[in-house]
């Protein structure tokens, strides 16, 4: 009786390393299990005779090699981007070619401390620069920081308060003074933070937003649009925050679901004993009331309009009840109050309907004159006085609980106010034609491609852009006002005071006076010039400008799509006739490792620079790296601590490498490893069929990668070089190749092995650079003859030869070893124990495989003088277990060789009677039909799938019963 196991018998599943079981995003059609062989009986082979290589570069106190240390240290991170940048490598070269690849890294608010959107940014543009750069390509990463007005300003007064002073006890001058001593203090934080995470920029060329020569391009931007018709200055609605005293952009608005309260007020039909009931959540605002809306086809309210309402509490002031189809007939009462001087949606009804406009509050969110008897009152403690006073005059209803959507201001955290308000502002239609027709026209391409429709209805339906900000800290806005003239007919735009004074006299006499407006651009204004601002405009000569605009990539978060990204578009169209960058790259947000947004009101948050320390700035770009463009990222320490273990792999290699390589003093040693070539196909042709395996695979992955690189889908990118280094690599060639290192007397195979280890990994460590660059390049320094820094040096060749027909002959070689090993697995084999094998194949099969039979005996753990090859069963075939390995290869293991088979008989005898009992519980329960109707369904399959689970199991102990004992009678 044979007993026949192939590659889908449960008997043959092996087991893979803990690394990649901890590692979920890891996964490829091409993943091979790992071999171990930490109990190789290597005592018949010689050890390796070859002395330790220490590169040149370890001598200068920079790099570590491996031989010297057990694991990569963190500690040295810095010590290595310290070096990197004091070789002159982040700044751009053109000694390999001429067309840059540039990228302007978005400027984190000077305020700013390290977050995981910041790791996410830097180390994806970080990749895109370190890959191009070994491309040859002159490449340019100009970093630097922005003002953050608001953010920046309540820093200061917070720090201020601490000393007792308030911003308005200083005059402006003063206060922006002690902004500056912050910022010079301060500002450097986030800076050493991104540096921190191996970010290769051209700190040379570091850029802040107040800068003299970027401050110069505001200012610059501000005259070319007044002068086009496209900044003028009004009174519209506007985010107001009371506490900030100023207007903020949408985008320093956030949203939350807040428990709040639905008030009910009678508002009288005038000449009539009829009233509506009006819901509202803000009873404060009625007092801005300039009329009463219902829907047209709302039976209940049809026949009041175009009748007259009386608002409460305002001593009888009329409006008119109006008819709009947008007023929600299910919402509350069906009853909408129109107030277009504190509500978004309002005010645009009172614009298109031409109805005025109230504004009940002051600036500080107290109600004005308007509000009467309220004037004064703080808008929450005049909501509750007035609801008291409609209860008392009989005009409340009732309130009841209501859940709001309240914007608040991402800065304080108070609620905002829309308010009516002098501001400036941009005229954004003309300008977002252009950005529109940049995408139709594929001169900008968005990546992922399905962010094209969100930019595009932004831009197909964008608002004028309120550019002006009421601090002290920012851009001042180059606008002087003439004394005892109206502010919004008489001023003047200019470059500077001087300018604007002699513009005044010219039109008003030499004896004028001027004063500038006190208010400040939007951050977002100075931020929508970075890309060309940065590198010299409005001076289109700078060399800078010339050399490097238009740039190439604009890499950000999703989120501000439109805020920043739109903007930069319309006014790099605007300024310089060109799209400012020709990709756009979003990225997701990071969320936790049960995909929760992270907050500290969670305890969620991960700090980069905690994890650095933990786990290495290495493993953590590794991690954050492999998500998909624009879709979301979960981060986890399991997924840490397996990139963590990558660092480790990829160290031992390393190790391994420079332990088996020849002495610096063995010159023939060297001259035949250098004589190995890779580059053509005879050369690689005659390689033994390990050595060809690899060397293929290494060329299919290295076009596979670079395909990916410049297509930006860099998770494809990792999780390649991974698995190609994990799985053929470090468990595969490195194994095959001890059966030519550790065996006695030089010969060519030993130098082939050599020298294929050494290019393998060299070329991994290429590929892996732009990902891991620390750990790579303390590696690269420690091989033999670095020629250049790893940073910069080429990237590896495309196109080189590979043969697909050995890599099928490899892999049916692994798949013998796998059939092997886990037969030995499952017959529970001493790991040092060798045994027979008689391989079964055609001639053409048993020719690579007997060339191999050195490796095939490592591998497998064979008797190597008892290996037979034969294209037919051996005698004693039914006495064997029989493995078909793939089609066409099979094997035939003596069972005397691997188990005592009396023992084994009465082990399985045991097993298969406890695995008797269970059955016979769980068939029990199911015979049951109590338990089938009366026990939940889920339970019921569950013991059902239990019960066949183990009848399957009883199947194969008998099977594997029958067969051993058969085997013993033969014997006998």
């Amino acid at each position: 009786m044979i007993l026949q196991m192939t590659l889908s018998s449960p008997f043959l599943l092996s087991s893979c390393s803990s690394a990649h079981r901890l590692n979920p995003l890891l996964f490829s059609k091409r993943r091979h299990c790992p071999i171990k062989f930490s109990h190789f009986p290597f005592h018949l082979l010689t050890k390796p005779r070859f002395l330790s290589v220490a590169a040149a570069a370890t001598e200068n106190g920079v790099f570590t090699s491996p031989e010297n240390a057990k694991s990569f240290d963190f500690s040295s991170e810095e010590r290595i981007y310290n070096w990197w940048e004091s070789q002159g490598f982040f700044k751009p070269t053109f000694d390999r070619g001429s067309d840059p690849f540039v990228v302007s890294m978005p400027p984190p608010n000077v305020t700013g401390s390290l977050h995981m959107g910041h790791a996410m940014f830097v180390t994806l543009e970080d990749i895109m620069v370190r890959y191009n750069r070994m491309k040859g390509r002159p490449t340019l990463w100009l970093p630097g920081t922005d003002h953050a007005g608001i953010a920046t300003q309540l820093v200061v007064e917070k720090m201020l308060a601490s000393e007792g002073i308030k911003r308005t006890d200083l005059s402006r001058d003063e206060f922006t003074k002690r902004v500056w001593e912050w910022k010079e203090k301060y500002g450097g934080t986030i800076t050493n933070q991104i540096k921190r995470l191996g970010a290769s920029c051209d700190w040379t060329r570091e850029r802040f937003t107040l800068d003299e020569q970027l401050s110069q391009s505001v200012i610059e931007a501000f005259i070319k649009l007044h002068e086009k018709g496209l900044i003028y200055q009004g009174s519209y609605l506007v985010n107001w925050s009371p506490n900030l005293q100023t207007a903020v952009s949408d985008l320093e608005v956030e949203y939350s679901e807040e428990p709040g309260t639905l008030y009910h007020i009678k508002y009288r039909v005038a000449g009539q004993s009829d009233f509506l009931t009006v819901a509202t959540t803000r009873p404060e605002t009625l007092f801005g009331d300039v009329a009463i809306a219902v829907n047209p086809k709302d039976d209940r309210y049809s026949k009041f309009i175009g009748k007259m309402a009386i608002v409460p509490m305002t001593y009888g002031r009329h409006v008119p009840i109006i008819a709009d189809r947008h007023v929600d007939k299910d919402f509350g009462t069906g009853v909408l109050k129109i107030s277009p001087g504190h509500d978004h949606n309002d005010y645009y009804l009172a614009r298109k309907l031409g109805l005025p406009i109230l504004n009940v509050m002051n600036k500080d969110g107290t109600l004005n004159e308007v509000a009467g008897l309220y004037c004064g009152l703080d808008r929450f403690e005049a909501r509750k006085k007035l609801w008291s006073e409609l209860e008392e005059t009989g005009l409340a209803i009732k309130k009841e609980p209501h859940t709001l959507r309240v914007p608040r201001s991402q800065r304080g955290g108070e609620i905002i106010e829309p308010l009516v308000s002098k501001q400036w502002f941009v005229t954004m239609e003309p300008l977002a034609e252009k950005a529109l027709r940049a995408v139709e026209k594929g001169e900008l391409t968005i990546m992922p491609e399905r962010f094209e429709k969100i930019y595009n209805h932004w831009l197909s339906n964008i608002k004028d852009w309120c550019i002006s900000r009421q601090l002290w800290w920012g851009h001042r806005i180059p606008v002087w006002y003439i004394v005892g003239k109206n502010c919004e007919e008489d001023y003047i735009v200019a470059r500077n005071a001087d300018e604007a004074l002699e513009k005044a006299r010219e039109k008003y006499g030499k004896n004028v006076e001027i004063y500038q407006d006190p208010d400040v651009l939007d951050t977002w204004f100075s931020s929508a010039l970075w890309p060309f601002s940065t590198l010299g405009w409005p001076d289109v000569s700078a060399e800078d400008f010339k050399k490097f605009y238009p740039t190439t990539m604009l890499e950000t978060g999703h989120d501000i799509l439109f805020f920043w990204v739109a903007r930069m578009v319309m006014m790099g169209i605007e300024f310089t006739g060109t799209v400012p960058f020709s990709y756009v790259y979003l990225h997701g947000l990071i969320r936790d490792s049960q995909g929760r947004k992270m907050s500290k009101t969670l305890g969620n948050v991960i700090d980069p620079l905690d994890t650095i320390k933990e786990f290495g700035t290495d493993a953590l770009r590794f991690t954050i790296s492999l998500g998909t463009a624009g879709q979301d990222l979960n981060l986890s320490t399991e997924r840490l601590t397996a990139n963590k273990a990558f660092t480790n792999k990829l160290w031992n290699a390393g190790k391994f490498v420079l332990q088996n390589m020849p002495s610096q003093t063995d010159v023939s040693a060297w001259e035949a490893i250098r004589n190995c070539k890779f580059d053509k196909e005879e050369s690689v042709l005659r390689l033994p069929l390990p050595e060809c395996w690899v060397v293929s695979e290494l060329h299919v992955l290295i076009d596979m990668v670079t395909a990916s690189y410049d297509k930006f889908f860099f998770g494809d990118v990792g999780r390649e070089i991974y698995d190609f280094f994990w799985s053929d690599f470090a468990d595969w060639y490195i194994e095959a190749s001890k059966a030519r290192l550790y065996q006695s007397g030089a010969n060519s195979a030993c130098s082939e092995a050599q020298a294929v280890l050494l290019y393998v990994f060299k070329n991994v460590l290429k590929l892996l650079h732009p990902f891991m660059p620390f750990v790579t390049e303390e590696l690269w320094q420690a091989l033999p003859d670095p020629k250049e820094a790893l940073i910069v040096s080429p990237w590896p060749q495309t196109s080189l030869p590979r043969f697909p027909n050995s890599i099928k002959k490899f892999e049916n070689f692994q798949a013998l070893t796998r059939a092997i090993r886990n037969a030995r697995a499952e017959y529970s084999v001493e790991p040092a124990k060798r045994i027979s094998a008689s391989i079964v194949a055609s001639e053409e099969v048993i020719q690579y495989i007997s060339n191999e039979k050195e490796v095939l005996a490592l591998l497998s753990r064979l008797d190597l003088q008892n290996i037979h090859f034969t294209d037919s069963p051996p005698g004693d075939a039914n006495q064997s277990v029989h493995l078909v390995a793939s089609e066409g290869l099979e094997a035939y293991l003596p069972l005397a060789d691997m188990v005592n088979i009396s023992a084994e008989v009465e082990r399985l005898s045991k097993r298969l009677s406890k695995m008797q009992v269970e059955y016979d519980g769980l068939a029990a329960r199911l015979s049951s039909r109590k338990f089938v109707e009366k026990a939940p369904e889920d339970v019921v399959r569950g013991v059902r799938e239990k019960a066949a689970e183990a009848e399957e199991k009883i199947k194969l102990t008998k099977n594997r019963l029958a067969f051993l004992k058969s085997s013993s009678l033969v014997s006998q």
